[in-house]
């Protein structure tokens, strides 16, 4: 995805990825406080480097519960709960993760043993939560949990929050891809780009125009390897220990909050189409737009946005799983 620009634009790298803050004014000095907000909600949550409060409940897997502080903890419960609930979500999927590499160097096809032995240790019925002292306890060596399907989801609302907090009513973060929007009452609202799965950034699908909602996408062509011509994509099923294949390339998912955008886009796409599409007919307040492997752009309803959809070029085939 990619936001079509409003009037400031303010920018930075991080968490691997390019931050963008587009307000209606120019406010530096905003814009340097939201940067530093992120900067310590990513310190607090990533897995990739030794010394942070999510890689201290990683590393005390199976001796004893750790406290963390109460952002870290309300994110860690929230995504518990939506793994209690099945699905591809999983908060417990580090070791999955781990082993797959997807993304990240070394990234290779894994055995079937290492993973079947793996998957006892992403069971999230055994992470232990307790409010009173804000803990986490992973009652299993070996366990470990990633924050990287949800973190960024989390912390544009809560950037979103601390802007409203400051008067601001017209913005729009992009978090790498993960948008949420800001709109006054009676304004015009944002534009969002559908980027084409396989293609560059700028080649879209369509514009999407939406106010106050996330826009979030899950798809096999964010991060990926290709083995003895097949594509392994980073959406990994918890039940199996593989990448999901499915007859989908992405799931976009507007929501009111883009924590909820980033679980449902993973669900979603877990789910497939038929499936997914007769999820949406019971949450009035979420809308999903499914791009099929057959490059089908298929938009259940439009409640919370509209689509100006362009056309997939000709000759372009996605890659297949």
């Amino acid at each position: 995805m990619s936001p079509h620009s409003d009037k400031v634009c303010y920018s930075a790298v991080m968490m691997g990825t390019r931050i963008e803050l587009h307000l209606s004014e120019h406010r530096p000095e905003l814009a340097t406080e939201v940067f530093r907000r992120i900067k310590y909600m990513e310190d607090l949550l990533t897995v990739n480097r030794p010394q942070s409060q999510l890689m201290s409940v990683n590393q005390a897997a199976g001796k004893h519960p750790v406290r963390v502080s109460a952002p870290v903890f309300t994110l860690i419960a929230r995504a518990h709960r939506a793994s209690l609930e099945g699905g591809c979500f999983n908060l417990a999927i580090g070791p999955l993760v781990r082993c797959w590499k997807i993304g990240f160097s070394g990234d290779r096809v894994p055995q079937a043993e290492a993973l079947a032995a793996l998957l006892p240790l992403t069971d999230p019925r055994a992470i232990v939560l307790n409010a009173a002292d804000c803990s986490v306890f992973l009652t299993r060596a070996g366990m470990s949990v990633d924050a990287g399907a949800i973190a960024k989801g989390y912390m544009a609302d809560l950037i979103c929050d601390y802007l409203a907090s400051q008067s601001v009513t017209r913005a729009m973060i992009n978090l790498g891809g993960n948008i949420r929007v800001m709109t006054p009452a009676g304004e015009s609202g944002w534009k969002v780009g559908l980027q084409r799965p396989f293609g560059r950034s700028d080649q879209l699908l369509g514009v999407i125009t939406t106010d106050n909602s996330s826009v979030v996408t899950s798809g096999v062509y964010e991060r990926y390897f290709v083995a003895q011509g097949k594509h392994y994509h980073h959406i990994l099923d918890p039940r199996s220990g593989y990448p999901l294949d499915n007859d989908l390339l992405s799931v976009t998912v507007i929501s009111p909050l883009s924590i909820d955008g980033e679980i449902l886009s993973t669900q979603l796409y877990g789910m497939g189409l038929e499936r997914g599409c007769l999820w949406l007919t019971t949450r009035p307040d979420i809308d999903a737009i499914f791009v099929t492997r057959d490059r089908q752009v298929v938009v259940p309803a439009q409640r919370r946005f509209s689509l100006q959809r362009l056309p997939w070029p000709e000759g372009i085939t996605p890659a297949q799983g």
